[in-house]
């Protein structure tokens, strides 16, 4: 795949080819650690995505000298939040005072640029509690009139103009090489916070029907579309009694809500996911920055949450599209084939492994293999500020191993 240069997202035919492993670190990790970039050249690691505005967390620092938890009780840009940049504007990030600066991801990417480590802004959009509990109107809604404060809809223009607001100051003023967008499509019913006690409740195709909003922007969109708002949410609220009664041979949604439904209303969500793609990049553009652009997707087109599904059309306008693997899962070949089916050539596939996990480093390799042979351009690893001793040894090893000899020249 080379630098995954495409046409249409308008960067240089000389832009150099990214590291084919990466790994995913928090800006706490950085700071004030002098080990940290030691441990990444011992760890063949020469690029980094790093957390620049992310949702809120409680983290392990198993190896800073200062501290072995950062607790961040909200939603973050980590940094400054610019007062004038945002006045007027409902919607606006808040800092970070647990990081003990008002610019850590600054102070981060300046020291990793300073070792000739590359860093890349790892930028999360949607997935903002406290924001959606201050403005319970911009939120996803279900069928039933649930709102999920976790999940800012796109269907809003609001939404969209406080996500590309977000990850242009995220990138303002410094040298970074690229962009990796999470969370930027609709969220839906999943989310593992509040002492979750909701996993597998409903199942797969019952969460599929909570997970499409209802809210009254996507109501709009759907009148424009031709559907009456009122029946289409009796129309859900029936099909997901049908789901969660098992009646029935549906598998999926175009068996469940037919199949003009079911088109109608993944269009409009599609429709708002490309809107703020759009936004967001258009407004990197315009401040000049020429960032390698990742998106974090699922093959499958009605999934919702950090890592959205794939719209037909916005793969275009991206340098890589991001394709999380469940750890140890005989489905990852799959799941990595269809998005290589599914991504235009030029854009490279990647496969987020979770490192994390009970597994030896023998079966990573070979998952490892396995996803590369399948069609994935590179491997972005999770997560190495969070990675034990024990687990640090499989980042050394993915990233000293030469999984493929490289294509001719």
């Amino acid at each position: 795949m080379g630098s995954g240069v495409s046409p249409e997202n308008g960067r240089p035919a000389g832009t150099p080819v990214p590291p084919l492993v990466r790994a995913y670190l928090y800006p706490w990790d950085i700071v004030g650690d002098a080990g940290l970039v030691s441990r990444l050249d011992s760890a063949g690691l020469s690029h980094v995505v790093v957390a620049a505005a992310y949702h809120s967390v409680r983290a392990a620092t198993p190896f800073h000298p200062q501290h072995r938890f950062v607790i961040a009780e909200t939603a973050a840009l980590y940094r400054p939040v610019r007062a004038g940049v945002w006045a007027g504007r409902r919607l606006s990030p808040f800092g970070a005072p647990c990081t003990g600066s008002d610019d850590c991801f600054g102070q981060a990417v300046e020291a990793l640029d300073r070792d000739g480590v590359g860093v890349s802004a790892w930028i999360v959009l949607n997935h903002n509690s406290a924001l959606g509990r201050a403005h319970s109107d911009l939120i996803v809604r279900n069928c039933f009139g649930d709102g999920y404060e976790w999940a800012l809809c796109p269907a809003n223009e609001e939404v969209r103009e406080y996500a590309a607001l977000l990850a242009l100051e995220a990138v303002r003023d410094l040298p970074l090489q690229g962009v990796s967008l999470e969370a930027y499509g609709q969220m839906g019913a999943e989310h593992g916070s509040h002492h979750d006690k909701a996993t597998g409740t409903y199942g797969p195709l019952g969460e599929l029907v909570l997970s499409i909003c209802c809210c009254d922007a996507c109501r709009r969109t759907w009148s424009l579309h031709g559907l009456d708002p009122v029946a289409t949410v009796q129309t859900l609220c029936e099909a997901f009694e049908v789901a969660q009664s098992g009646a029935g041979a549906a598998e999926g949604p175009e068996e469940l809500l037919g199949p003009a439904l079911a088109a109608q209303l993944l269009a409009c969500r599609q429709h708002h996911t490309d809107a703020l793609v759009d936004t967001v990049l258009g407004e990197l553009s315009d401040g000049g920055h020429g960032l390698r652009v990742t998106l974090h997707a699922k093959a499958d087109s009605w999934a919702t949450g950090a890592s959205p599904g794939l719209t037909p059309r916005w793969p275009r306008r991206a340098e890589a599209v991001l394709v999380p693997v469940k750890a140890d899962s005989s489905d990852n070949v799959d799941v990595i084939a269809t998005a290589r089916a599914l991504v235009p050539e030029g854009v490279a596939v990647a496969g987020y492994v979770n490192l994390l996990g009970p597994a030896e480093p023998d079966a990573n390799e070979r998952r490892a293999r396995s996803l590369l042979d399948a069609g994935a351009d590179e491997l972005h690893l999770y997560h190495f500020g969070l990675a034990n001793r024990s687990q640090l040894t499989m980042f050394s090893r993915l990233a000293a191993s030469s999984f493929r000899e490289p294509a001719a020249v």
